[in-house]
């Protein structure tokens, strides 16, 4: 169990977030949602203890992360940021196996090497384990860097942003990973900004606004149109989708005006 109690950060004196409130068990996914700069990515990180908050706590299996170590923290949450950049030529295996840094006293044994090889099994990233991390590409590297999260064997997995800047196979690929983990047990938190794969994988949703937690439940409850304008401040249809079987959102984007095609004569 995680419980967000009345969590405030500020920056300065900018409030970026408003006394919020979350629980979650273990296997769910849970997204966050919201407009770009409400605060999705600030909780996150408060929850991984990288940012303190300035007033509320934060409580794993009923347990202060005030009262743990990194070590601790490190075998209960294991966090995929945003922006991953590794410029050392490690290979696809030795990354992975960072993931075994809270667990390995010494040297790696048999038992850290076979979580590090189901990792990569799991990742569909086995063939890849002798590359260097600096040879992939942009979906290559989440899923190494998803694998070293999954090597943590952590009970909550956080993700800022899992699928931007990929194409949809990876997408897919990688929420698909992340749904079958929350299906096993493990807590998941991921930060989305599609709406209709927040829609599709998520157990709950939480939407945020300038700070605010504006709303909290499963996507039928958080998903509405009402909600949808609030935060984002646009129109919106929400309909079932027969072939998903879950919500879909359309914006109401108003018909663009067909232009006259150009006659090249008439710029010569």
């Amino acid at each position: 169990m995680l419980e967000v109690n009345g969590v405030i950060v500020r920056y300065g004196s900018r409030q970026i977030l408003n006394q919020v409130d979350l629980r979650a068990e273990k296997g769910t996914f849970v997204g966050i949602i919201g407009p770009n700069g409400s605060g999705k990515t600030t909780l996150v990180k408060t929850i991984n203890n990288i940012i303190k908050p300035n007033s509320g706590s934060i409580t794993i299996d009923g347990r202060s992360l005030d009262t743990m170590g990194s070590v601790e923290i490190a075998k209960n949450i294991a966090m995929v940021s945003q922006v991953i950049s590794i410029n050392f030529e490690f290979t696809v295996e030795d990354v992975v196996l960072m993931g075994r840094t809270p667990y390995i006293k010494g040297a790696e044994t048999h038992e850290d090497m076979e979580i590090v090889q189901d990792a990569m099994k799991k990742t569909k990233i086995l063939h890849l384990k002798d590359r260097f991390v600096t040879q992939l590409s942009g979906g290559e590297l989440q899923k190494v860097i998803i694998a070293r999260a999954l090597a943590q064997d952590p009970k909550i997995l956080i993700l800022d942003e899992p699928t931007s800047h990929l194409d949809i196979t990876n997408q897919i690929d990688i929420l698909n990973l992340v749904k079958e983990a929350s299906r096993k047990g493990m807590l998941v938190i991921a930060v989305i900004h599609d709406l209709n794969l927040a829609a599709y994988y998520c157990d709950k949703i939480c939407l945020i606004r300038d700070g605010d937690l504006i709303s909290s439940g499963i996507p039928e409850e958080v998903l509405t149109p009402s909600n949808i304008k609030t935060a984002y401040n646009i129109d919106v249809e929400v309909i079932n989708n027969q072939i998903t079987n879950s919500l879909y959102v359309i914006p109401r984007l108003e018909p663009l005006s067909k232009q006259e095609p150009v006659v090249i004569s008439e710029l010569i």
